[in-house]
């Protein structure tokens, strides 16, 4: 029997991010980080609708992840919730959001809605106070981590035998290293502070994978530094190296900029 604990990677990459997850009592998004058509768009690909999303957990505020944080809110009268430092961050960029909407969910907390319970967790990227979350129902859990120049203890912690991952594989390594962003720029992803590499990704997932583990998700591909089969390629390597049975054991999937993965049960 299918679980009722479903996700659909709606769109993941540099350019824009969000992710649908869904229990019996509570449909909601990770972030909304394209313009409000292109995440209703988006839903219908896997017969879901906006109407239906009671909330929005925001992860940071860049741009690829907030865009369409405010238009949603107001629109369908969604539940937002960030930490402080990102609520204040949002200020200016996402437009008014009445103030029973706005909800403060800070680093390292647990919030219990029915019957999802969801926790979040620091990490370490360039933006004022990124946190990322996992998601419990049912004795199964979906964790996602992206935006993150390293995977720290609570990181590996929460995502640590989940039944379903996303994990960050931003770019290739020699990719971004030829390629054509300044010398800053490439400074900055590759820094503590920046995006996993597909290596990196590869690493961190099998560090955390477990028996439970049946599904992981790479996320946040670059489409400048990065390609989707060499991210696929890099990643399974890694994970046979260190004697995983990718797509036996537990499926490894791609994520898409503007197509959303099937309606998957974790």
């Amino acid at each position: 029997m299918a679980s009722d604990f479903k996700v659909s990677m709606l769109a993941s990459s540099s350019s824009g991010n969000t992710t649908y997850i869904e229990t019996p009592e509570h449909k909601v998004l990770v972030d909304a980080g394209l313009s409000g058509k292109k995440i209703a768009d988006l839903m219908g690909q896997i017969n879901r609708s906006l109407a239906d999303v009671d909330a929005i957990f925001v992860t940071h505020e860049h741009s690829d992840h907030i865009a369409g944080v405010g238009v949603l809110a107001r629109k369908y009268g969604m539940d937002v919730y960030a930490n402080e430092q990102t609520w204040t961050a949002m200020a200016g960029k996402i437009g008014k959001v009445k103030p029973d909407q706005i909800h403060v969910f800070e680093p390292n907390q647990t919030k219990l809605m029915g019957d999802l319970d969801v926790e979040s967790f620091a990490v370490s990227h360039d933006a004022v106070d990124p946190q990322f979350y996992a998601f419990h129902h049912d004795n199964k859990t979906f964790a996602m981590l992206t935006d993150t120049g390293y995977m720290n203890d609570r990181s590996r912690s929460m995502l640590a035998n989940a039944d379903t991952i996303l994990m960050e594989a931003n770019h290739d390594y020699d990719m971004l290293r030829m390629g054509s962003y300044a010398w800053p720029l490439k400074q900055r992803i590759l820094g503590d502070k920046g995006h996993l590499s597909n290596e990196d990704g590869g690493l961190a997932i099998a560090d955390v994978i477990g028996e439970k583990t049946k599904n992981v998700y790479l996320g946040h591909l670059s489409p400048e530094n990065n390609e989707k089969a060499l991210a696929h390629l890099t990643v399974s390597d890694v994970l046979q190296a260190h004697d995983l049975g990718v797509d036996h054991d537990f499926f490894l999937h791609d994520t898409n900029p503007l197509t959303a993965t099937k309606l998957q049960s974790i």
